[in-house]
């Protein structure tokens, strides 16, 4: 079906003043407001897109389309927490640090990671979200495997003194095994 843009246009804004509440409360069953609202953006991102696909009975394809971009909402966000959960467990804080939550330390990482060169903190991601070895990261970014391992180690020690220049000092604790 070619319909002019105009015209598409006003089906396509008549189909989510119909459908739209139903999809958003699907949604909000299963995630929290923001999630839901964001993931419900995206969602109707996917019908504007595919808007000649939508079958006669919509709901059904609708909430099959809202619940995948459920999951890769979630999975995202999974990703990052991960990311974080690496990037201190390289360096793990002293044990006092540790029963406070590890919260706080997410978004001065964020603003650590914000402050690095754009290929430290892409080797970073590569190698604390998806989770490749100095090989592949080598791959990725064209350099040799010795390059790119000298390249992530820089990359941490780098993120380290960052996050000491913008997070919240930790509780002073005596570093296992004296100076360094």
């Amino acid at each position: 079906m070619h319909h002019h843009s105009l015209e598409r246009s006003r089906a396509y804004e008549a189909f989510v003043r119909a459908n739209g509440d139903a999809v958003l409360r699907f949604l909000r069953r299963r995630a929290d407001p923001q999630t839901a609202d964001d993931v419900f953006s995206e969602t109707m991102l996917v019908v504007w897109r595919r808007f000649d696909e939508v079958p006669d009975d919509a709901l059904p394809w609708l909430y099959v389309t809202a619940r995948n971009c459920l999951r890769n909402a979630e999975r995202s966000a999974r990703r990052q927490q991960r990311v974080i959960d690496r990037i201190i467990t390289v360096d793990p804080p002293s044990e006092t640090a540790l029963d406070a939550t590890a919260d706080p330390r997410e978004d001065c990482l964020r603003a650590a990671l914000a402050r690095l060169s754009k290929t430290d903190a892409e080797v970073l991601r590569l190698w604390a979200w998806e989770e490749l070895g100095p090989q592949e990261i080598a791959t990725v970014i064209e350099a040799s495997v010795n390059a790119a391992t000298i390249r992530l180690h820089r990359a941490k020690k780098k993120l380290r003194q960052e996050m000491e220049a913008v997070c919240p000092p930790l509780p002073a604790a005596p570093l296992e095994g004296g100076a360094r």
